[in-house]
């Protein structure tokens, strides 16, 4: 038998044992294969894999979500939204945009720690400027609302950032409030991100109440249509805070009516083994894996201090259903995931969503929603138990004097 005869005797065989591993689930093969290529594109540097990911998605090579979701789980320049909602996210978020285009910080910008599903980066809110993302949105926005367009479903959330330039932050906000507000599903005040020098000086209790409040006044006053409501407003924080900045933060959120934050940004700390890691000195964010911790220790703390008032979008090192889950569990009402896409690709989206409904199930919640918290919960039942414990041998104690 001729050498070709026998390659492809293995190649038709290794083709059927593919099919047959998937023949009850073919949709998945789709998610599989768009994701084969991630060793290859990752050969490039960071930055330019992003690209052509960007560009993978434009073309139409993402696979597209059409098996439903578990009951369970019902609940940068705007460019690839469309294929992003179709692999089954049930938000994307763009941006952040910045009122003017700005090319963001010199190249190289961005380095992943692949052995430690890390990423660093200081882009610098490289962005075309809200007048090329207006284009996009309002073009998305005519296809989300045209009969039979097959447009996934999925809400848009708009990142607002500030120009690295600018001296007054809260007018370049206010400008991306009013240009892009009418074409988002909600609003995120971005003051968070350590790559714009001054930024995250908003953060600071008097400057956010400035700020909050004209962003606020700027989205209210807008012409709002018979049937139109503002967007939430929403504000994004870093990771790296104090137990005070925590408190003012909260304390400003409750006060000004904000409609909800999300935690968190990259952190400026290296821990171990980032810090010992050649990479580790870049300048900049770091996000992915070593991140989880701390966003996920904030994320508690913020859900503690607004006392679950205010709905919060958990971020911050996710690449499982279980990543997920505690982040539901310390007060998330959704979860952003970014780095672990980078690397795993599309089939990363059916697989948490898989994994967490299962994790759902296993203890006993019907929904997300009745499952946001429930760490919290469950230490204020450990802690009334406790009390309630000591309660009873002190009065044990005195009966028997």
């Amino acid at each position: 038998m001729s050498l070709l005869r026998r390659s492809g005797y293995v190649v038709a065989g290794a083709a059927v044992g593919t099919l047959m591993t998937y023949r009850r689930d073919l949709k998945q093969l789709h998610f599989d294969l768009a994701s084969a290529t991630g060793p290859l594109v990752r050969l490039l540097d960071a930055e330019t894999s992003h690209n052509v990911g960007l560009l993978a998605a434009r073309w139409g090579l993402f696979p597209r979500e059409t098996r439903p979701d578990p009951p369970s789980l019902h609940t940068t320049d705007a460019e690839v939204v469309e294929p992003l909602l179709g692999l089954g996210f049930g938000f994307v978020e763009v941006g952040s945009i910045t009122p003017q285009p700005q090319p963001g910080n010199p190249k190289p910008r961005a380095f992943r720690i692949i052995e430690q599903g890390a990423v660093i980066n200081r882009y610098g809110f490289n962005s075309k400027g809200v007048d090329a993302a207006a284009l996009r949105l309002a073009e998305l926005r005519r296809r989300r609302d045209e009969p039979g367009s097959g447009f996934p479903g999925g809400l848009v959330g708009v990142n607002l950032g500030k120009n690295k330039t600018s001296e007054d932050a809260a007018a370049d906000y206010c400008q991306g409030v009013m240009k892009l507000g009418r074409e988002a599903d909600y609003l995120v005040i971005n003051i968070s991100s350590p790559n714009t020098p001054g930024l995250r000086a908003l953060q600071g209790r008097k400057e956010l109440e400035t700020l909050v409040k004209s962003v606020k006044q700027t989205r209210d006053g807008m012409a709002w249509g018979k049937g139109e409501t503002p967007p939430p407003l929403l504000v994004k924080i870093a990771p790296d805070l104090t137990d005070v900045d925590m408190a003012d933060i909260a304390a400003v959120a409750l006060h000004q009516g904000v409609d909800g934050l999300i935690v968190s940004n990259t952190t400026i700390t290296r821990p171990e083994p980032i810090a010992a890691h050649p990479l580790g000195k870049e300048a900049g964010g770091l996000s992915g894996r070593p991140l989880f911790e701390l966003s996920t220790g904030v994320l508690a703390d913020m859900y503690r201090l607004t006392g679950g008032k205010l709905p919060i979008i958990g971020v911050g090192g996710v690449s499982s259903g279980a990543d997920a889950y505690a982040k539901i569990r310390a007060g998330a009402s959704l979860v952003e995931l970014y780095s672990a896409f980078a690397f795993e690709g599309p089939k990363l989206v059916p697989r948490i969503k898989r994994e967490l409904a299962a994790l759902l199930q296993r203890d006993g919640f019907n929904s997300v929603a009745e499952a946001v918290g429930a760490d919290h919960r469950q230490q204020q039942q450990q802690q009334q138990g406790k009390a309630s414990s000591s309660s009873s041998r002190r009065a044990g104690a005195v009966s028997k004097r």
